[in-house]
């Protein structure tokens, strides 16, 4: 897991800090608000913690839609905290994702504020800092579903799948794959967008990021022909059961009647 940006590769190796595996582990399974209470001594006065804490928060709000007081709180913590280029950085691209996740699900427009704030971040992270990738992976969103411009969104996944790969990051990969295949399904290329999709459905099953799965599942029966598609889409529907009908904005997808935003993540 990137140590401020949260994109990460999940933590679960040999020697990953006892306190980051447990937080993994609460996090792929969609216990956000557990995960963000054991970084919450830490992110008083250690920005990285408190921009760590944030950014599982937001994920909370992105997956469940609830929890936006919460994500608040601690983004004004962690932009308060934040000292040198990198974490005012990492900070600002927070509050890029916060911004964007409350735009694209419907709670309130503030897609000017993301990309303002993505943009401060752009200006504040060096090209090979940390969470540049990460960066990179977020202005491809807002590009793709915000701005509807795919071929903005294509180089900025691009340039963010380079970094990740770079990095080592590979829960960060499940999303660039996941994107750009959704991008190329979108032009019908199907070969291309089946392989991208089983790409990010294989990371994500290796990592354990189980509340990734079932969009991923979702994501590959879109390119998939029947009787597969229908299979991944039962095997969704069972993950989804699992966690409690999280994300809540799969439950369409999989014949649950809710809210059916883009599904970016």
């Amino acid at each position: 897991m990137a140590d401020t940006a949260l994109s990460g590769s999940g933590t679960t190796a040999d020697d990953d800090p006892p306190l980051q595996t447990a937080v993994w582990r609460l996090r792929s399974r969609a216990c956000w608000t557990d995960a963000a209470a054991l970084l919450e001594p830490h992110a008083t006065g250690d920005p990285a913690a408190a921009i760590q804490r944030t950014a599982l928060l937001t994920e909370r709000c992105l997956y469940t839609g609830e929890g936006w007081t919460d994500a608040e709180d601690a983004l004004r913590g962690a932009e308060a905290l934040a000292r040198t280029d990198d974490e005012r950085g990492g900070a600002a691209c927070e509050r890029g994702h916060l911004a964007y996740a409350s735009t694209l699900l419907g709670v309130r427009d503030r897609a000017d504020e993301a990309s303002v704030a993505l943009s401060r971040a752009a200006a504040l992270l060096a090209p090979a800092a940390p969470g540049r990738p990460l960066l990179d992976f977020r202005r491809g969103l807002i590009a793709q579903y915000i701005a509807d411009s795919p071929q903005s969104a294509r180089a900025a996944y691009r340039r963010a799948h380079a970094g990740a790969a770079a990095r080592g990051d590979e829960l960060l990969l499940s999303f660039t794959w996941r994107h750009l295949a959704s991008l190329a399904l979108q032009e019908g290329e199907l070969a291309e967008a089946r392989h991208g999709f089983a790409e990010s459905l294989r990371i994500r099953e290796e990592l354990g990021y189980l509340v990734g799965t079932a969009p991923a599942l979702i994501s590959l029966a879109e390119a998939e022909p029947e009787p597969e598609a229908a299979r991944l889409r039962a095997e969704a529907g069972r993950l989804f059961r699992l966690l409690g009908g999280v994300p809540t904005w799969l439950a369409p997808h999989i014949g649950v009647p809710g809210p059916r935003p883009a599904a970016a993540t």
